[in-house]
């Protein structure tokens, strides 16, 4: 199969890549302009992929050409970001790639969204609960969510759309885990953490991320389908804080627990726009055989161990 993945060389288009390339059978594109990924995280198999440092707001269509698969990664991954500018660009990209998609008669497209598309919605969220983001990051997701959908409508695409958790692992570049152990590098007497530490979400290992956006691959029949993706279980800020200590602790990169600065926050939560609370209904996709491996706070540990030996 011939698949293209958009912003391949970011934090899960690159554990993404490395899967893929499991099947021998595929052959991968790869699709990045490098303002958040790495080509170092292509290195490991860069002759064994097609890739390209190109930004997608621009002509595209020839990259498409003959692909089967894509799977759209490509975007801004800072979730505090308030800039409209961004909405805009991302909506654009993500035009450009639905276009390249209808023109070169693509049959799949996999598109990763946010929980925050739902706001601060019910706990336990399903995919049917109604969607009222509060900040443009997922104003932005739940604006492309509904490209997505418009153009495999009209063009017999088949489309994926996965609401995802907080993913968290290997080649993480931004986040509450890696923003905590570079606070503490560069200061180890102090940890400077956001809003009162209280805040809660779902954690999902970026090994099951992908497992998961599999098994939808494989068993969904719609021809458009939304899945959320994340753990039954939650961990909040302080928990986080504190296993980042001990990962660092035991790797000897501190000696002693550091003192705790919580500065606030907007309502509780972390910055304007933060959801203070999150977990998402898994069940549908459970249906079709997903199953997390790792709760929210083993991910957590993995995750601190892979970003200290990063």
């Amino acid at each position: 199969m011939k698949i293209l993945v958009t912003g391949g060389a970011g934090f899960i288009g690159s554990n993404l890549v490395e899967k893929l390339l499991e099947n021998s059978e595929n052959e991968i594109i790869v699709i990045d302009d490098l303002s958040g990924g790495k080509k170092e995280f292509m290195e490991p198999f860069i002759d064994k992929i097609e890739f390209h440092e190109k930004d997608l707001v621009g002509e595209i269509d020839n990259y498409f050409l003959e692909v089967d698969e894509v799977w759209h990664l490509a975007a801004n991954p800072d979730v505090k970001d308030s800039s409209i500018k961004t909405f805009f660009r991302d909506l654009e990209l993500t035009k450009n790639v639905l276009e390249a998609c209808k023109k070169n008669k693509v049959k799949n497209i996999l598109f990763t969204s946010s929980s925050t598309v739902y706001g601060e919605s019910e706990l336990n969220t399903p995919e049917t609960c109604e969607t009222k983001p509060i900040s443009f990051y997922g104003a932005t997701k739940l604006a492309c969510e509904a490209l997505v959908s418009t153009y495999c409508s009209l063009y017999k695409i088949n489309g994926f759309i996965f609401r995802l958790a907080n993913i968290i692992g290997k080649n993480s570049t931004h986040g509450v885990i890696y923003d905590f152990v570079n606070k503490l590098k560069a200061n180890n007497s102090e940890l400077e953490i956001l809003g009162d530490g209280t805040q809660i979400k779902s954690y999902l290992s970026v090994d099951d991320c992908i497992n998961g956006m599999f098994v939808a691959g494989k068993n969904a029949k719609d021809q458009i389908n939304v899945f959320n993706l994340g753990t039954k279980t939650q961990t909040n800020v302080k928990e986080i804080a504190e296993i980042v200590v001990e990962g660092m602790i035991n790797a000897k990169l501190i000696e002693e627990k550091p003192e705790f600065k919580f500065v606030g926050g907007f309502e509780g939560g972390g910055w304007k726009g933060d959801v203070k609370e999150m977990l998402l209904d898994i069940s549908k996709l459970e249906k079709l055989g997903f199953k997390p491996v790792n709760s929210s706070q083993d991910a957590i540990r993995e995750a601190v161990r892979e970003t200290i030996n990063s």
